[in-house]
């Protein structure tokens, strides 16, 4: 019976290089993983956690002194 795919001898898998190349895929796999789930949440403004900056201190309606 002949295998599907493309079969490595044990000692070309104890190589460096592909030790290397193996660490390269898993951090690309990482970060790809990470920009997709940051893709999918709603963006976080820095303004809406800091208190009070650009916010007005009076109401601009028609009637201002209105407690509604």
């Amino acid at each position: 019976m002949t295998p599907w795919g493309i079969l490595l001898p044990e000692s070309t898998l104890g190589e460096e290089f592909i030790a290397v190349l193996a660490a390269f895929v898993a951090m690309n796999t990482i970060i790809y993983v990470t920009l997709a789930i940051a893709k999918i949440l709603p963006k976080i403004y820095l303004s809406d956690w800091t208190p009070g900056r650009h916010r007005r201190s009076e109401t601009r309606g028609i009637h201002p002194d209105d407690p509604t």
